[in-house]
């Protein structure tokens, strides 16, 4: 059975997420570790997730719980752990007590069947619709550049540029 728990740095698998998140996005998809340590610990916003199946750490899952929508930030499933359905199940787990619109990013495809490609087919199998909007994410660090990218959504989100404005400036801190 697949569970997700909130967590803080002080868990006793907190290096696997941290591990996990490093191995699955590159570094320009992803905060240093020490701000994503003080988001974890200190932002009242931001959770941090471990997906457990029967007990065991297999993935991880961060989110943004906002006043209209909860915003994912990262994904991911041990890759040994991927291909058994563990994600959907994740997925659909933290969507069933989800009580507002979810909203992710996602890389846009460069050619049939790449991994974005499939990406996006997987969380549309889930019930996420992708969005036609000019969407680009900001940087990470300092020096280095807005990443294009498509919005995805779960639910009826009606204000999606102010949906885009509050993950500007809440997660990435920037003003539009």
């Amino acid at each position: 059975m697949i569970q997700l728990s909130k967590i803080k740095t002080d868990h006793k698998h907190y290096s696997f997420v941290e591990g996990l998140l490093e191995a699955s996005f590159p570094a320009e998809e992803r905060r240093n570790a020490d701000l994503q340590r003080a988001n974890t610990d200190g932002n009242p916003l931001f959770h941090c997730c471990l997906v457990e199946e029967d007990k065991r750490p297999v993935g991880l899952m961060t989110y943004w719980h906002f006043d209209t929508f909860i915003y994912i930030e990262h994904f991911a499933i041990d890759p040994k752990r991927r291909g058994y359905g563990t994600g959907t199940e994740a997925l659909k787990a933290m969507l069933s007590q989800a009580e507002l619109p979810v909203v992710l990013e996602v890389e846009i495809p460069l050619r049939v069947n790449d991994v974005p490609h499939r990406r996006i087919g997987f969380y549309k199998r889930i019930g996420f619709q992708l969005r036609k909007y000019d969407y680009k994410q900001p940087p990470y660090r300092w020096g280095d550049e807005w990443l294009p990218m498509k919005l995805m959504t779960y639910g009826e989100l009606k204000a999606v540029d102010k949906a885009v404005k509050t993950i500007y400036r809440e997660v990435y801190g920037v003003t539009p």
